[in-house]
């Protein structure tokens, strides 16, 4: 059998090599004409989304970010902590940069270096400009510009999201939308995604939408079902009770079951709440693991 071999196949972003098997053809995407001089918005449908990371994974990828802190896109994961057996739930949120129509981090940057651009109404941040001096970061309601390190000054300068402007030239689609294997996500001008998903800008935890009006529209998730019917008192009486291999009994998981089933002591629940805002770099890493 004879062995199979890899070759490096450069996509139309000549620093995003893709290695493609030999042999195996490459159809490319026909590129999408974008009309340009409109607001385009992102949508996300809370019920698809799993939080697998993959959109977070490709975005660092495609625009060659280290991993830590720094992200252009995070993928947020909470639990509420008054909410346990069997009602217990986990809430996912995609948040890039929402290139609001009102962004308020473009007049409170003492440097002017971010600025909207006339395009797709991305908002960006010129490099060259930046000083770090992070009142962009203090305005956004979302947290959307963020910081490699905690030092103050031109050493860490700001960075965000770009729309994934690049591949927009191109007449590709963003890198997270094509990369969400769920379809919970899409990307068109804010008109069409609001014809096609509605006008929902927040979901349950996020800032209001009066602040900066995002172009962005949500779909809350669907309500939880019971789709196998089943006693969630005997499931606790099965689940508290352990038998060792020997096949003698081992203590109880928990003696109370209404300790699993809320709510919560502060502090049990690690994640119990959306934090979009992060103090720091550490409480960042906390509230958005699992992507690198």
């Amino acid at each position: 059998m004879s062995s199979s071999t890899t070759s490096t196949t450069t996509s139309s972003s000549s620093t995003n090599p893709i290695p493609v098997p030999s042999g195996t053809p490459i159809k490319p995407y026909a590129p999408i004409a974008f009309t340009k001089g409109v607001q385009y918005a992102f949508f996300f449908d809370q019920s698809r989304c799993v939080s697998c990371k993959t959109c977070e994974i490709m975005c660092k990828q495609w625009n060659m970010l280290p991993s830590g802190s720094g992200k252009w896109l995070r993928m947020f994961e909470w639990e509420d902590a008054n909410v346990g057996f069997p009602n217990t739930r986990m809430n996912f949120l995609f948040a890039p940069c929402y290139h609001c129509a009102n962004p308020v981090c473009v007049a409170a940057c003492p440097n002017h270096a971010v600025y909207k651009e006339g395009n797709y109404g991305a908002v960006l941040i010129d490099p060259n400009v930046c000083k770090g001096a992070r009142q962009c970061f203090d305005a956004c309601p979302y947290g959307a510009p963020t910081y490699r390190s905690d030092l103050l000054g031109p050493t860490t300068l700001a960075q965000k999201c770009t729309m994934c402007i690049d591949r927009l030239e191109q007449g590709l689609m963003p890198q997270c939308v094509m990369s969400c294997g769920m379809k919970a996500l899409d990307f068109g001008t804010l008109s069409e995604m609001q014809t096609k998903y509605g006008t929902l800008q927040q979901l349950p935890g996020m800032p209001s939408p009066s602040i900066t009006n995002p172009s962005v529209v949500f779909k809350v998730r669907d309500p939880k079902k019971a789709l196998v019917p089943y006693d969630a008192n005997d499931v606790l009486s099965l689940s508290q009770q352990r038998i060792g291999l020997s096949g003698n009994p081992l203590p109880d998981v928990f003696t109370d079951p209404s300790s699993v089933s809320g709510p919560f002591p502060a502090g049990l629940v690690g994640r119990s709440s959306l934090v979009m805002k992060a103090a720091n770099i550490a409480e960042e890493l906390s509230t958005t693991v699992n992507d690198d």
